[in-house]
């Protein structure tokens, strides 16, 4: 499934695409095509890509890339697939109640959930807000546990 969307492999690739997408949601996936996470996650994204077309923009991020190292630890990506939202360049927050803001760990459980997602944080956005609130049930949330490295 991962060929229907732009696989980014450079920094400077990610850079253009955060700069140059404007007026729709940008979803990037940091992870990996051999990972099976992230097939299932993909197969999702790509299942959705045509209902979220008109307000979305999807790109693979290879992980494994060392030019995307920084964007890696910016990030803080330790667990794949990591989805990180951005909106006119801005980067989206999503209140998830899990510890982490910054990005959605692991797969959607199905396509209408990645749908709602994208579709608040667009609506969000709209309305000026960084951080938008997750509209799914917990139990459709994916829980991990996080370690926190140098606390």
């Amino acid at each position: 499934m991962s060929f229907l969307f732009m696989t980014l492999t450079k920094k400077q690739e990610v850079d253009s695409i955060i700069r140059d997408t404007i007026d729709k949601v940008l979803v990037l996936r940091f992870g990996r095509s051999s990972d099976a996470v992230c097939l299932q996650l993909d197969d999702i994204l790509a299942k959705s890509s045509r209902e979220v077309s008109k307000f979305a923009t999807v790109a693979l991020v290879d992980i494994d890339s060392k030019e995307i190292q920084v964007y890696v630890k910016y990030f803080d990506i330790t667990l794949i697939p990591s989805t990180i939202f951005f909106f006119n360049a801005q980067h989206m927050k999503m209140d998830s109640g899990t510890a982490d803001h910054t990005k959605w760990v692991g797969a959607f459980h199905r396509k209408q959930d990645f749908v709602d997602v994208v579709e608040a944080i667009f609506r969000g956005a709209m309305k000026g807000k960084l951080i938008v609130t997750c509209p799914l049930p917990p139990e459709r949330i994916p829980k991990f546990q996080l370690f926190f490295k140098d606390v």
